[in-house]
């Protein structure tokens, strides 16, 4: 018993292992880049460190001539007399006693240890360090684990590294120059909205916040535990997320930017009344964060456009301009495959309607529907949406179904391939890539079993996989609903329901929904948005007294022609 404890011991052991290294090698990338921002911080930390007039990790404005010490502070590096310094610190003297009265010489020793390049404070960088290494774990975790509904992007990581040594390194060194040296007056020079106006902009209000709480805990490090400086950054940050969260026009960053001044002066004021800190210079502070505020709105502005085609994201206003159905891709998809643009217009109608209910990206599934079959319009004849503007032949009657299916299945590695091309953003691609899923093209596989039982049904399946995200998922019904929908005959809102539900039954039953983080009341939101969008567009219109059918008026026309014909021949033949 025994021997089979320490087995299953060994086993959970090699359990773990085998799990750690499985994490390793899905997020090497995060590692790697997790160990690069941790140097970086601690170059910074470092050069911070040396620079602080410091001793044993405390201020020199933490002592004063004839303070009764409440510590002993020991040198531990001899530092000899110069001129603007005339005195002598020997390695290990204690240049304070806890308990005695800091005297004249020995306030000048402290200040000597301070200011000397040759005296670093090792105490207090490995605090700081320590501090900082717990906060870059936390932050690592933040990434891996929190459940942002879409995979995080290695760049977006780099982006916010940049950010946050942008804004300890203001924080840092910002406090060395004399004019900034007061908690109050350092906000001025530390860019807190800018980098949450970019990161909510770039990629969403999530990453904005956990940012936040991020960048404002190495504020408040760098500024050796103040809290005026944290507790600004972080109401700032926050405010700005909140800001721009829902902004769609550009023009509106400069609203907020006159928002986020007047919100910056606010904060100052109450942190000056909170912490009793006198209205002396308060004046310069206010208008000095307001500054901030502003031009963080305006550079915002002017930042943007690089950033989001440097980076490549999904942000609402690169989304608004892909929405634009007069950029070259969606006229050429008009002209060479009108069928298949129609589609998209309704598939990209029926997603964004499905996302506004359910809460999901509705922008990101209205591009996504527009984009989702651009590998069509090489080869938009072998699609039966376009084959009417092509007299009505069907290509795939005189091919092999293996063929056939081979086309039908090329335009999702096509239509990948011109997004990279067109440089969309990932979100984007994936859609495209996923629009369809692993599933089977039923039609040709049905029929090539008629001809060969033994086929088999991944050779008549998509390449892609199912969808990954709640836009992609909801992208995918949609795409299944809008092309099943035209071959029901009397689309009435009770059919449409009913032929809806069994289309969405479908996929489910056939797993493509299983990574798409869509739950049953999702798709139930989802299929009502899908019936009533389809009952509007398929509803009856009156039909009015002197309208007739076009079938009917040619008839007539026909039928009047032969008669004048055979009323003229009779009077030539009375006639003669």
């Amino acid at each position: 018993m025994k021997k089979q404890k320490s087995t299953e011991r060994t086993g959970d052991g090699n359990t773990f292992f085998v799990r750690a290294g499985s994490w390793i090698v899905v997020h090497w990338q995060e590692i790697v880049l997790f160990v690069l921002s941790v140097a970086a911080v601690t170059a910074v930390n470092f050069f911070s460190v040396a620079m602080n007039q410091t001793v044993a990790a405390f201020r020199i404005t933490d002592f004063e001539v004839g303070q009764i010490a409440d510590r002993t502070i020991v040198a531990h590096k001899t530092l000899h007399a110069d001129i603007e310094h005339p005195v002598t610190v020997i390695d290990g003297e204690k240049v304070i006693r806890k308990g005695f009265p800091i005297t004249e010489e020995q306030f000048a020793k402290l200040r000597k240890m301070t200011e000397s390049p040759a005296y670093f404070d090792s105490r207090s960088f490995a605090d700081s360090e320590l501090f900082l290494l717990v906060l870059a774990v936390l932050w690592l975790l933040l990434i891996v684990y929190v459940p942002y509904g879409r995979p995080i992007q290695i760049r977006e990581i780099i982006l916010q590294v940049v950010f946050f040594l942008l804004l300890y390194g203001a924080a840092a060194f910002g406090t060395k120059v004399e004019v900034f040296t007061s908690p109050f007056l350092v906000l001025v020079i530390i860019p807190t909205a800018l980098c949450a106006f970019l990161i909510t902009i770039l990629y969403g209000q999530l990453p904005a916040i956990l940012f936040s709480f991020i960048s404002a805990l190495g504020v408040f490090n760098a500024i050796f535990w103040e809290p005026v400086p944290f507790l600004f950054t972080l109401c700032s940050s926050l405010s700005a997320v909140w800001i721009v969260r829902k902004i769609e026009r550009r023009i509106d960053l400069v609203v907020a930017a006159l928002v986020m001044a007047l919100l910056n002066g606010t904060f100052v004021i109450l942190l000056d009344v909170i912490f009793n800190h006198g209205f002396s210079r308060i004046a310069l502070s206010i208008g000095g964060v307001a500054c901030n505020g502003f031009l963080s709105g305006i550079l915002t502005l002017g930042l943007l456009t690089p950033l989001e085609l440097l980076l490549n994201t999904a942000s609402v206003f690169r989304l608004m301009d892909l929405s634009d159905l007069n950029v070259p891709i969606m006229r050429k998809m008009l002209v060479m495959a009108g069928g298949t643009y129609n589609h998209s217009l309704m598939v990209a109608q029926l997603a964004e309607g499905a996302c506004r209910e359910i809460g999901a990206n509705p922008l990101i599934a209205r591009v996504g529907g527009y984009y989702h079959d651009i590998g069509k319009i090489d080869q938009s004849e072998y699609f039966v949406e376009n084959q009417s503007q092509m007299g009505g032949i069907n290509k795939h009657q005189d091919i092999n179904p293996s063929l056939s299916v081979s086309i039908i299945k090329s335009h999702v590695k096509k239509g990948v391939e011109m997004g990279h091309q067109l440089r969309l953003p990932q979100p984007i691609i994936d859609i495209i890539a996923e629009h369809h899923g692993n599933s089977v093209i039923t039609y040709f596989y049905t029929e090539m079993k008629k001809k060969d039982p033994s086929v088999r049904p991944e050779d008549f399946s998509y390449p892609g996989i199912p969808p990954t995200t709640r836009e992609s998922g909801i992208v995918m019904l949609a795409d299944t609903v809008e092309s099943a929908c035209h071959t029901l005959d009397n689309p009435t809102a009770v059919r449409l329901e009913k032929f809806i539900q069994t289309l969405i039954d479908g996929k489910i039953e056939h797993n493509q929904m299983d990574n798409s983080a869509l739950t049953y009341s999702d798709v139930a939101k989802a299929k009502a948005a899908f019936v009533q969008i389809l009952t509007g567009y398929y509803h009856n219109r009156i039909k009015y007294q002197d309208q007739k059918d076009p079938d009917d008026i040619a008839t007539a026309e026909t039928t009047g022609a032969d008669q004048r014909q055979e009323t003229g021949a009779a009077q030539d033949t009375v006639d003669g």
